[in-house]
């Protein structure tokens, strides 16, 4: 089975370095819009060759490892693909890249999101194992082809990753407020401690929880920005919500209501009985 990732960064990267590993993968080869990420590409022995866009499309699979405004102009450029090929993508949003696909294609496509990664981007970034043991979202399956749904459970499955499955809209919603909101937090959070305090502060002051809080602002703004026009509706309920929360505590801390308050953290607690 020869294999073709388009992104070769953090995710396109990390999944060459475990598709490596299985036995039925024949060759993997790479094709990126960035000349460095190619370059690094190879340097690090993610792929076995920079491809060109029509070597990648005569693949058996077409993983497409790139921000999610980026997945919908692709598959415009896939439509004379083999019936035989998959094509699976692996952005954090699924409804409008779906309802994107063209017709002629749609049984080739696999909508998959991983719910994996860091906040580092790049070819540098690819780590063996992201994959392993992580959860993939399987999205609108059933409008795929019988093979294409068949190799995409073989691969996830190969790279002992935990299968859900569901609807795009219903996931899109689930992942504004699971993953989406806490990195718009996690801008905000970054943007108002370097709007007040100066480098030395932040350096000298900076401790475990504020470093956890504000990890997600290194994520890539360019792959982030398309998650948030996408998935644009979700986002604002999410951080609405979010904003009621806060205002809430903010109101029992200004009336020193300190049971209320306490009450708030201990049902916050609560969320790592679940994840924990």
């Amino acid at each position: 089975m020869k294999i073709g990732i388009i992104g070769l960064g953090l995710m396109g990267g990390s999944l060459a370095l475990s598709l490596k590993k299985l036995d039925y993968i024949g060759s993997i080869v790479g094709y990126d819009h960035n000349e460095k990420h190619k370059i690094d590409a190879l340097a690090l022995n993610l792929v076995s060759k920079i491809a060109t866009f029509d070597e990648i499309k005569k693949c058996d699979v077409i993983f497409l490892a790139i921000p999610v405004n980026g997945i919908i102009a692709t598959l415009k450029e896939l439509e004379d693909v083999s019936a035989d090929t998959t094509i699976i993508d692996l952005g954090s949003t699924k409804e409008k890249i779906i309802a994107s696909v063209p017709p002629n294609i749609r049984k080739n496509f696999v909508g998959a999101h991983p719910m994996t990664g860091t906040e580092n981007f790049g070819p540098e970034a690819a780590i063996e194992g992201l994959y392993e043991d992580k959860v993939v979202v399987l999205c609108d399956l059933e409008n795929s082809g019988a093979i294409q749904r068949q190799i995409a459970r073989k691969i996830f499955k190969s790279l002992q990753m935990k299968k859900y499955f569901m609807g795009s809209h219903e996931h899109d919603r689930h992942a504004a407020f699971i993953s989406h909101m806490p990195h718009a937090i996690s801008y905000s959070i970054a943007n108002t401690v370097l709007k007040q305090e100066n480098r030395h502060n932040i350096l000298a002051l900076a401790a475990a929880g504020f470093r956890s809080m504000s990890r997600l602002a290194k994520s890539s703004p360019y792959m982030w920005e398309d998650v948030f026009r996408q998935n644009k509706e979700n986002i604002l309920e999410a951080i609405e919500l979010f904003e009621v929360e806060l205002q809430n505590l903010k109101e029992d801390i200004i009336n020193d209501e300190w049971e209320k308050v306490h009450q708030e953290m201990a049902n916050a607690n609560k969320l790592h009985d679940i994840l924990d």
